[in-house]
């Protein structure tokens, strides 16, 4: 693993030296102020989970925020330098008294409210400087990622911060390549920059488009006393009569996972804390025509543990994978099967909506102290709008609903049985 690493720097520390066939990107630049961008993104969320279970508490949480982000350009010459600034200010709507879900933060549990009573406000945020050569950029502090081994979770009110280094560099036409460090991560719901408690974690990859149609990618993870993540990925999409197409994708993670990383085990995987491993793939095609879009996918876990992400701050979105809702379908040995449909309503003169609805159904899963077949499934479906044109432009309302349920082997050992409600509306400002 360390030489892959050290192989990953090589590339990027040759890379930045030669030349190219292609302008750089350095060179286009306009200048420090010419080429910056800022962006403030009004947030209106709303997550409901109703808890199926007896004495099981449902979950509820609302809140506004205004999330922002300000990128400078480059200035000019061999070598630009830059800064970026993100951050999000954020306000309850109600009580929130079981903001149980990663959308709003809490204060520390007390005798009268054990389950601590919700932050009325709060704010979050950092800064970064970053400097290019040629085609390479390095950027160092507060980040959100994008790295299928180390995602930042977008999907609460706020995103989830890493602090640390990142190279990326293309200094190969259609290859990208990247390597960083990073030593604190901070989750959505949390105030403290670190809440996670992130050691080291290093990230290395490369991905290359080969052409129009195949894409390719591989990514690495080391995060020090936790795991080890390997992820690849490759991407076909077959071009058919009338403005049809049909894609081809498979994914997977390889994970290590060290003694001391949390995971589900004692409840879906391995008791054993040593040796734990997992294997996870997935295979889909996905049909366009028109308006329709008709995706079929199969996922599979094999090792002796599920797969598990986010508890050992590797990042609560590093799961880039099909079967992915309100459940992952990621228990030990899992089998999971998926049939997804999207309508695109501009068909019908209303641009912008669209409506996806999926059904996942699980099987085979290996629970803990448990004998029988564990097995779940979820109902999915959102209605999505975008405004198309107007003073209110790519402002968009998500309206998500899951109904989950697994069986009495696996009920207890995961989310449980849930229906959940999201809706989020957007307005999206651009200052500069």
């Amino acid at each position: 693993m360390q030489k892959s690493q050290k192989l990953t720097l090589a590339v990027l520390i040759q890379a930045a030296l030669i030349s190219t066939a292609y302008a750089s990107e350095q060179s286009e630049s306009k200048g420090f102020v010419e080429d910056a961008e800022g962006s403030v993104l009004f947030r209106t969320g709303y997550i409901n989970r109703d808890k199926k279970a007896p004495g099981v508490k449902d979950q509820s949480s609302a809140a506004q925020s205004a999330i922002v982000k300000l990128e400078s350009g480059f200035t000019q010459g061999v070598v630009g330098f830059g800064v970026n600034v993100v951050g999000d200010a954020s306000f309850k709507l109600g009580e929130n008294k079981n903001a149980n879900n990663g959308m709003i933060p809490k204060h520390a549990p007390t005798a009268e409210n054990p389950n601590g009573d919700a932050y009325d406000h709060w704010a979050r945020g950092g800064a970064s400087v970053k400097a290019r050569i040629s085609n390479t950029t390095v950027e160092y502090g507060t980040q959100v990622l994008d790295i299928p081994v180390l995602a930042s979770n977008t999907g609460r009110m706020v995103p989830e911060y890493f602090t640390g280094v990142l190279a990326t560099s293309h200094e190969i036409e259609n290859l990208e390549v990247i390597a960083g460090k990073f030593t604190k991560n901070q989750y959505s719901d949390q105030i403290n920059t670190d809440g996670e408690n992130l050691d080291r974690a290093v990230v290395w990859g490369a991905k290359y488009k080969f052409n129009d149609a195949l894409n390719a990618s591989y990514y690495g993870l080391d995060s020090k006393n936790k795991l080890e993540r390997h992820y690849v990925n490759a991407n076909y999409k077959q071009a058919l009569a009338n403005d049809s197409s049909l894609t081809y994708d498979f994914s997977g993670y390889h994970t290590e996972f060290d003694e001391q990383a949390a995971t589900y085990s004692s409840t879906i995987g391995n008791k054993d804390v040593s040796g734990r491993s997992n294997n996870i793939w997935a295979i889909s095609g996905t049909y366009n025509t028109g308006p329709h879009n008709v995706m079929l996918a199969y996922q599979q876990n094999t090792g002796n543990t599920g797969y598990d992400y986010g508890q050992n701050a590797d990042g609560y979105q590093s799961i880039y994978l099909p079967n992915s809702y309100l459940s992952d379908f990621v228990g030990n040995h899992e089998k999971s099967a998926q049939v997804q449909y999207t309508y695109d309503f501009g068909a019908m003169k209303v641009p912008g909506l669209t409506w996806t609805t999926a059904y996942v159904y699980g099987w085979d899963i290996n629970v803990a102290g448990k004998t029988g077949e564990g097995k779940e499934n979820e109902f999915f479906n959102q209605v999505k709008y975008t405004v198309q044109s107007g003073f209110a432009k790519d402002a968009s309302l998500r309206v998500r609903n899951s109904i989950y349920r697994a069986n009495d082997v696996y009920d207890s050992a995961y989310i449980g049985d849930t229906n959940e409600w999201r809706i989020f509306l957007d307005i999206p400002v651009k200052l500069f």
